[in-house]
């Protein structure tokens, strides 16, 4: 090739280099980042609540059964009067934590979401339920702050509705399991549930082996049925009831044996001997002790709940780990429209657990106890409809608040 022709072909493609150069300068001079807005964080309180329950009920270990319900609120307001919040559970001084870490953010902006991340877990002293309230309403507040709902904060959802069991069948003061358990379940299926958790434990395995089967023979075959033991289990009388299930063709049996949380000490030894799936970890405190668990191989299905193990963030984390050891995550959910919000939003989130059809998409744990707080605090209470609840495109949680209704119940 001569000279000349290779000179204009170089001087040709660094005069292109050169353009592309400046385009693309002033091209990021055009779309320079916009600093967040200015908002500040000015007030924190940590609400606990508590109603007197109609009728007396709890779980296998619930001796004598709970007669009141409590459950604590976090509400975090800016210097420009949004408001975003929260929940969590009431328990070992978590009221005081959240007071004690909400001083720290006031003043802090919002939307400053790392940071205030590192802020909340470095001066916590491991205390995840008041990181957890905290995170949730933070999250409500910076999606209403930038006009997103939080799913879209954390990439978008996977689908526009996520499928509900409902958490159910509870022991009752004045009823018989034999009887309530069949009733109940019937009742949520005709109102279009197509999965149903019950509790068992109370009683000897050989009567409750007697209210499964009632509760699978009045649902039939085609209906999800799951049981959490509560805790009320030993390992022989696990592997008993385990026997059981499985041959009524139950989905799962949920913390059988004493939690000890964070440790679950002898699940890895249930989990390799039960004949269904073993779920757990809604007691997990944090990402650590959830790779703990993973690693020892102790849950077919892990449970972790958004409120106690420190917020959005946190499980997904968990969620990534899990996945990659082949685990199913199905989050625990127990709380007020709060809670159930931000878990539908959480969920909406976690991709099924395979590439083929979704058979296993992870579900929304919906309380049907007495729950004053799951309708009464919000002024569109959250539905399920044939068994699925529509996702939010409201900004934050989705949720407008009964602030005079939360404060007449709060103590």
């Amino acid at each position: 090739m001569p000279e000349s022709s290779t000179r204009r072909a170089f001087l040709g493609s660094s005069l292109l280099a050169a353009g592309l150069a400046a385009t693309s300068r002033a091209a990021a001079q055009e779309t320079k980042a916009t600093p967040a807005p200015a908002v500040k964080i000015a007030k924190v309180e940590a609400l606990l609540l508590k109603t007197d329950l109609k009728r007396p009920f709890g779980v296998s270990v619930s001796v004598p059964l709970d007669k009141t319900r409590t459950t604590l609120l976090v509400r975090i307001e800016t210097d420009t009067g949004v408001v975003g919040w929260g929940e969590t559970a009431g328990l070992s001084g978590t009221k005081q934590a959240v007071e004690q870490l909400g001083a720290r953010l006031i003043g802090k902006n919002p939307l400053e979401h790392r940071l205030l991340w590192r802020t909340l877990w470095g001066a916590n002293f491991g205390n995840p339920l008041a990181v957890g309230g905290l995170d949730i309403a933070l999250q409500d507040l910076r999606g209403k702050l930038l006009g997103l709902p939080v799913h879209m904060l954390y990439g978008g959802r996977l689908r526009d509705r996520v499928p509900a069991y409902a958490s159910a069948m509870n022991y009752v003061e004045g009823e018989e399991p034999e009887a309530l358990y069949p009733r109940e379940a019937e009742a949520l299926v005709k109102s279009g549930y197509r999965a149903l958790k019950m509790r068992l434990g109370r009683y000897p395995v050989a009567r409750e082996a007697k209210v499964a089967r009632a509760v699978r023979d009045a649902v039939g075959p085609e209906v999800r049925l799951m049981v959490d033991g509560n805790a009320a289990y030993t390992l022989g009388s696990a592997l008993q009831m385990g026997e059981v299930l499985h041959d009524l063709q139950f989905e799962f049996f949920e913390e059988p044996l004493p939690q000890v949380a964070p440790h679950y000490a002898g699940y890895e030894e249930l989990r390799a001997k039960l004949p269904l799936p073993l779920a757990g970890g809604e007691g997990l405190d944090s990402r650590a002790s959830a790779k703990e668990l993973l690693d020892r191989r102790a849950f077919h299905i892990i449970q972790p709940d958004i409120s106690l193990c420190g917020g959005f963030g946190e499980v997904l984390f968990i969620f990534e780990m899990a996945a990659l050891s082949g685990v199913p995550c199905i989050p625990h959910c127990w709380g007020s429209a709060i809670l159930i919000a931000a878990t539908t939003h959480l969920v909406s989130l976690l991709p099924d657990p395979h590439w083929g059809f979704p058979t296993d998409t992870p579900m929304v744990e919906y309380d049907q106890s007495e729950n004053p707080w799951r309708t009464e605090i919000v002024e569109e209470p959250i539905t399920v409809k044939e068994g699925f609840i529509q996702v939010s495109d409201a900004p934050g949680l989705g949720l407008t608040i009964r602030e005079e209704v939360v404060r007449k119940y709060a103590i």
